[in-house]
């Protein structure tokens, strides 16, 4: 793999845009193919994509505030607490400086941020293995049985664009960038964790490497990036900026409170949110906790999860659907054991380690995993190599056929019952 002291500091505009077209491309077609299912039900493609499930609790907590609840004739109820706040503030700033309501907000945040992860993916997949990589990565993310989620008035792609560009900051040296994204990611969706841990994961390792008394490298890389003289190769041009830079020289001192205020900025979005729903509900610290419950959602190891899947084996049609389960969860942890084995940047396999626990080990609405997981790209990029290996010809082919059976999969996962 190339050092990463080779790769573009910056990820242009130009550079992605390769990638952020044919993204754009997939996704029209999935949107299309859902208009299209949708109107011969007699049914909105729109209603779906913003005024749906949890599009209009979103939509409930920018109009009306925090402190609605749905009292189920169970005893379970359902509070919009349970939603963290960054998609409905952007919501309700969207309806407050233009003219379209709180759902049209969610719709056009939904679609700009799906555009920003698209290119954070991109350039975190070129920075470590090139620019054809890069490409393969936004498609096969944007390709996903579950893409459609990607265009929706959901908190996902949201998520994924500050998680992405949090985990670039973090492997390009950029510290407080990284910690002020993690803060907001962990506003986002109770798996901000994942970015916190990815954020502090670096930075303790940084310091060890400090107090062993080896140099602290401007970027944190994976072991296989190896490090080596910062000194310009011949014919490349020089950057006036470059003294600012991480990865130029710089005062230790001042390297090492960047990367301690990153890591306690990082913390701070996802711990404040919970810590002000305690006090709110007048729990304490473990009041969201209480509200996640009377959703049935919470962290059992995977328990409930594997009763699900068991239980499919009860009849010959069930046990067809475990037996994709089973290939599915399979498909993810040998997905990230690959990762591991190819020896992916520290940050990354945290962080995509944690999405994939939490999502597969909480006892939540099972339909929702493959969404829980969409944020998880990080587990895409040994596909994305082997599909940037193919001649140009047949990785076209590939894409295109996964773009249509994503397509017509959103059309028909959303036409149906139960939420995404």
């Amino acid at each position: 793999m190339t050092d990463l002291e080779t790769r573009p500091a910056r990820p242009t505009l130009s550079r992605a845009a390769p990638a952020l077209l044919g993204y754009a491309a997939v996704r029209a077609l999935g949107l299309l193919a859902l208009a299209l299912w949708s109107a011969a039900r007699d049914r909105s493609a729109y209603t779906l994509l913003t005024a749906r499930w949890d599009s209009l609790w979103y939509v409930r907590v920018a109009e009306l505030g925090y402190g609605y609840e749905v009292r189920l004739p169970n005893g379970d109820v359902h509070s919009n607490l349970a939603f963290f706040p960054l998609l409905p503030w952007l919501e309700r700033l969207g309806h407050a400086v233009t003219p379209l309501s709180y759902a049209d907000a969610g719709f056009a945040v939904g679609l700009l941020a799906s555009l920003a992860a698209a290119w954070g993916i991109f350039a975190v997949a070129e920075l470590l293995y090139g620019r054809r990589a890069g490409v393969c990565a936004v498609l096969l993310w944007a390709v996903l049985p579950v893409g459609i989620v990607q265009s929706m008035a959901y908190s996902e792609s949201l998520f994924t664009a500050l998680a992405a560009w949090s985990l670039y900051a973090v492997l390009t040296g950029r510290w407080l960038t990284a910690g002020t994204l993690a803060l907001l990611a962990g506003l986002t969706r109770p798996v901000g964790l994942a970015v916190v841990a990815a954020v502090w994961a670096a930075g303790v390792v940084s310091f060890v490497r400090e107090s062993d008394g080896r140099p602290s490298p401007g970027r944190v890389v994976g072991p296989s990036a190896r490090q080596r003289s910062t000194a310009p190769a011949p014919g490349a041009r020089t950057d006036p900026h470059a003294s600012s830079r991480p990865g130029a020289p710089t005062p230790e001192g001042a390297r090492a409170w960047r990367r301690a205020l990153a890591m306690l900025l990082a913390p701070l979005g996802a711990v404040g949110y919970v810590l002000w729903v305690g006090h709110r509900t007048g729990k304490g610290p473990l009041g969201y906790l209480d509200v996640q419950a009377g959703w049935r959602n919470g962290f059992d190891g995977g328990y409930a999860f594997a009763r699900f899947v068991a239980e499919k084996f009860t009849s010959f049609p069930s046990a067809l659907a475990g037996i994709g389960l089973i290939a599915g969860v399979g498909l993810v942890i040998w997905l990230y054991v690959v990762c591991v084995r190819q020896r992916q940047p520290l940050p990354l396999l945290v962080y995509a380690g944690t999405v994939t626990a939490l999502a597969l080990c909480a006892s939540s609405y099972f339909g929702s995993k493959p969404r829980l997981l969409l944020p998880a790209f990080p587990l895409l990029l040994p596909l994305a190599l082997a599909l940037a290996r193919l001649r140009p010809s047949r990785s076209t082919l590939v894409t295109a056929v996964l773009a249509v059976g994503s397509a017509v999969y959103g059309a028909f996962w959303l036409n149906g019952s139960g939420p995404p």
